[in-house]
């Protein structure tokens, strides 16, 4: 297999900070602030002061977080607190539904990816999603790959397609349970290797963060595991982000979770907000937050 890099036809010589159609990223933020202390470190991607409003309910409030590079960062909390609220926010997902609107910033690469002129498109090639129910595109399993890459401008031959598409299943750890069977149909796989396809279809384009929305929440314990394996394997090159209500799952891959819970207006609106986000060990052993605790410990939720 090839080592060339994915030709996407973008002009690689752009401005890191600049996130517009046909742009491409230098990374040049990566590594920055070695010696610095980790909260004030700059992170792939950062949230500052962001709310998330449907029409007039403000479903998640005052949202500051820094994703750190290639880490697993977990958002846990109760249901209705906003965790996939926050998660789709982060590549602009909520766009996609008309009554949404977020405020605040949501920083990468130097730029908020809210400001006018940003291309939402451009921010959900560079920060991938991964659902929570497999959702396989109705080709094959080649395509399922193939398909995502050409829309985002590839320009190389058909051997370089297919060295494109073997790396991507590699990644999702599926290339050897699929490689005689290219031609197949996606949806033929079992939910677990569909959700790896997913996975492969995510990194495929190269992004720098794969965002996960309780991927595992549909899955056997076997295939979650092979999933949580493979996080823990794509983390060396990517930063991932990941909703679960699976606490355990959080306190096995997560490097830091954060944890949301739900605040009560006096119209008994419940709005989401952040209460802690540290390193998940510390987390989970001795949180700063009573409400963290008392969550944890099943008090509640």
């Amino acid at each position: 297999m090839s080592d060339q890099p994915v030709t996407t036809g973008e002009d690689a010589a752009g401005a890191a900070g600049e996130i517009r159609p046909g742009m491409a990223f230098s990374g040049g933020f990566r590594g920055a602030g070695e010696g610095v202390p980790e909260e004030l470190r700059p992170g792939v991607i950062e949230t500052r002061g962001m709310n998330v409003y449907y029409g007039d309910f403000e479903a998640v409030s005052g949202i500051d977080l820094n994703f750190q590079y290639n880490e697993i960062s977990a958002l846990i909390g109760p249901s209705g607190c906003g965790k996939s609220t926050v998660l789709r926010s982060l590549n602009r997902m909520n766009d996609l539904i008309p009554s949404a609107r977020t405020e605040g910033e949501v920083i990468y690469h130097g730029e908020n990816i809210y400001a006018p002129g940003v291309d939402p498109v451009e921010i959900r090639r560079r920060l991938g999603m991964v659902f929570q129910k497999p959702n396989p595109f109705p080709k094959s399993i080649y395509d399922n790959i193939a398909w995502g890459v050409k829309i985002n401008g590839f320009k190389g031959s058909r051997a370089d397609m297919d060295d494109v598409v073997q790396r991507a299943l590699e990644q999702a750890a599926l290339w050897d349970e699929v490689k005689d069977k290219l031609k197949e149909s996606g949806l033929s796989l079992s939910g677990g290797q569909q959700q790896r396809l997913c996975i492969a279809r995510a990194v495929a384009t190269q992004p720098d963060v794969v965002l996960m929305d309780e991927p595992c929440s549909a899955l056997d314990p076997i295939a979650t595991l092979r999933i949580e394996e493979l996080m823990l394997e794509l983390k060396k090159d990517y930063s991932i982000i990941i909703v679960t209500h699976n606490m355990q799952q959080a306190a096995r891959v997560s490097d830091r979770t954060a944890f949301f819970n739900v605040e009560l207006d006096n119209r008994g609106m419940r709005t989401g907000h952040l209460v802690e986000f540290s390193p998940t060990d510390l987390l989970f052993t001795n949180p700063k937050q009573t409400q963290t605790e008392d969550y944890i410990t099943g008090r509640f939720g």
